[in-house]
């Protein structure tokens, strides 16, 4: 009697590892049967733009996608991101990054670019906040992605429905800038309004291209990422939920997220034949987390950068990944954080099954 009480959760530990195999589920979004993947963003799931660029950019450097046959592409993490898994599942080849003129881009174009923001630098500006990295923020993605339909014979309205448009993750870098810049939350509150309308006149524009099916990703909870735990640390224990996060951090990111969900529900009720669903990166991440030892990560190491130094999380504005002489952790894949801002290869992988599996039915790809 004890064995078999013992061995029925050992059977259910064994299922739910199973679930998450990278066989398992790993092409579902092959029966979409999408003929390219058109992708909007920003460091989340930039492939090589940034470093064209910028070719001094850290990431265009070592420790930077060291999984990739130790070779930099601009990814900002130590391998693969959220847009190169669902490409994977959708049979598609990774995505080439617009700037990158040696590539055909016949199987889709990332215009995404790291530290891009959803407002033009400009209009950020007059809001006093800097937007230091690039100006290639949502609007000028959005004109190269008009320029690339309107010079290439491989695009057309018809193949654009058969598509995959992804517009975002983006507006992340709004806040992060105005949250460094010494912009309070309600401050910031202000600004969600201007961000959610840039993003979501950006998935108009892409119905105007044509698109059929358009996924907008929401954002992380930055009250979570050791960024911001080193940033706005407090003494006082009832600021931090139960995964050591901070409580109001993730409360501004859920209220950018539920402007973002009302949007999207705008745009469906204005769009009826595209169908236009939300990325719930938020509880991906939250999920994973929560999950944390089931998956292989350690318990004691969830807020901490592996590529970082100083402090409580491994992290430091100052001595940051890819500066000289910051260490790298020997095990990378027990850390959800890369580099104290984005995730490991491991995380994502995660986070991408979680997402694929929440929008699968949404997509509607089987009638």
């Amino acid at each position: 009697m004890a064995s078999s009480k013992l061995l029925f959760p050992l059977l259910l530990c064994s299922l739910f590892l199973f679930l998450l195999l990278p066989t398992s589920n790993a092409h579902l979004l092959k029966a979409c049967e999408f003929e390219a993947i058109y992708n909007l963003g920003d460091s989340i799931s930039d492939t090589g733009n940034l470093i064209q660029e910028d070719p001094a950019s850290v990431f265009s450097r070592l420790p930077y996608g060291q999984n990739l046959y130790r070779n930099p592409t601009g990814r900002c993490s130590n391998g693969l991101l959220i847009i190169d898994f669902i490409a994977k599942s959708a049979g598609i080849p990774l995505l080439e990054a617009y700037l990158n003129a040696s590539s055909s881009k016949t199987h889709g174009v990332n215009f995404a670019v790291a530290g891009s923001t959803a407002l033009p630098v400009e209009f950020l500006a007059e809001k006093g906040v800097i937007a230091p990295v690039t100006n290639s923020s949502l609007t000028k993605q959005l004109n190269w992605m008009h320029t690339h339909f309107n010079t290439t014979c491989h695009s057309s309205k018809e193949k654009h429905k058969r598509s995959l448009f992804m517009v975002g993750e983006i507006g992340g870098n709004d806040y992060n800038y105005a949250f460094f810049q010494g912009k309070s939350i309600d401050e910031l509150k202000s600004m969600v309004s201007d961000v959610v309308k840039a993003i979501k006149e950006a998935v108009m524009r892409v119905i105007g291209f044509g698109a059929a099916r358009v996924i907008v990703p929401g954002n992380f909870p930055i009250g979570c990422m050791p960024i911001y735990l080193s940033g706005f640390h407090s003494n006082d224990s009832s600021e931090y939920d139960e995964f050591h996060c901070l409580k109001g951090l993730n409360n501004f990111a859920m209220y950018h997220n539920e402007q973002l969900q009302q949007a999207i529900k705008e745009l469906q009720e204005e769009n009826p034949k595209v169908n236009i669903v939300y990325g719930d990166y938020y509880n991906a991440y939250k999920w994973i987390l929560s999950k944390a030892a089931l998956l292989g990560f350690d318990p004691k190491s969830l807020q901490k950068a592996c590529c970082g130094s100083g402090g409580d999380y491994d992290f430091s504005l100052n001595r940051m990944c890819g500066a000289p002489n910051v260490p790298v952790c020997p095990t990378p894949q027990e850390h959800i954080s890369w580099d104290g801002v984005h995730s490991t290869e491991k995380a994502y992988f995660f986070m991408a099954r979680w997402i694929i599996r929440n929008i699968f039915q949404k997509l509607k790809c089987i009638a």
